[in-house]
């Protein structure tokens, strides 16, 4: 989707999903089942909405499925350790192993929902990413079905399982891309069930992540109207295309924008910003400064 940068941007604004849906506990798997495809309709009518940047959206949804899946792995870092991991090192820096999965997450989310085009992912071959793509279902129990093979096959490859979880999920539902939800709404536990019980989890699961997922979604598009109302207060050269990349990523340094303007310019655009109320300085720090929406 292009970015069209227009002072009279629109917020919009659409139905929450029903409350029954998205509140209380499933009283059985079928009223969990139900639940899910409520959840993942609604946030299907959201997804299509006029004005969602939906590279932005998946990037953070991405951002926050890699601090989940870090959990699972034993670590401690979390949504600051790993933007400092993806936006503060030099090119060629390792990223270590946090930084690792949020790049497999960023990665997995712009990439085309092929074979090839989620390779290579850790601990799975190639032949594995297209045998879970191609495996049939209904769209949660092939996910669950992934999920629950690929572990199995391979119990560090956390990162590539829920991955391919969602992959499977977003090519069950005809999405063009993955849109992280399993990870978030998953625990370390329930990696651990099997067949029913794992099914039982990722339904539930879905309902929490896709409610979070459609919220997020709100929010971000309010947030770029915003950015749009501004833009024509901002004198700096090459402004619009700097707006641009603030509405495709999750998190941008000043030092991103260099090769637009000079590095003292990008850093009075990003206050200036601040100041307007269209960006969030997102580190809370006086100096390695991250921005986004």
């Amino acid at each position: 989707m292009s970015v069209l940068l227009h002072p009279d941007y629109p917020a919009p604004s659409w139905p929450a999903p029903p409350s029954w849906a998205v509140t209380g506990r499933a009283a059985d798997p079928e009223d969990a089942a139900f639940r899910a495809g409520m959840a993942l309709a609604h946030l299907h009518g959201v997804k299509t909405q006029p004005g969602l940047t939906l590279a932005l959206w998946r990037d953070r949804l991405a951002l926050e499925a890699a601090a989940a899946t870090v959990r699972v792995s034993g670590r401690s870092e979390g949504l600051v350790e790993l933007r400092d991991a993806l936006h503060l090192g030099r090119p060629g820096d390792p990223l270590g192993p946090a930084g690792e999965i949020g790049q497999v997450w960023r990665r997995a989310v712009t990439r085309p929902l092929t074979a090839r085009g989620l390779a290579p992912l850790p601990g799975v071959a190639l032949e594995e990413i297209r045998r879970e793509l191609a495996r049939p279902g209904a769209a949660i129990a092939r996910a669950a079905a992934t999920l629950e093979t690929v572990l199995a096959e391979a119990p560090r490859a956390e990162a590539a399982a829920l991955i391919l979880a969602d992959a499977a999920l977003a090519r069950a539902l005809g999405w063009e891309r993955i849109v992280p939800l399993l990870a978030a709404g998953l625990s370390p536990r329930d990696l651990r069930r099997e067949r029913d019980e794992l099914r039982l989890a990722c339904h539930q699961a879905v309902v929490r992540a896709a409610t979070r997922a459609a919220g997020l979604a709100q929010d971000l598009t309010q947030r770029a109207a915003r950015l749009h109302a501004v833009a024509p207060k901002l004198r700096a050269k090459r402004a619009e295309a700097a707006l641009k990349l603030f509405l495709a990523q999750d998190a941008l340094t000043p030092t991103a924008l260099t090769n637009l303007m000079s590095g003292r310019a990008a850093r009075r655009l990003c206050d200036r910003l601040v100041a307007l109320g269209a960006l969030r300085e997102l580190t809370g720090r006086d100096s390695f400064r991250l921005y986004g929406l």
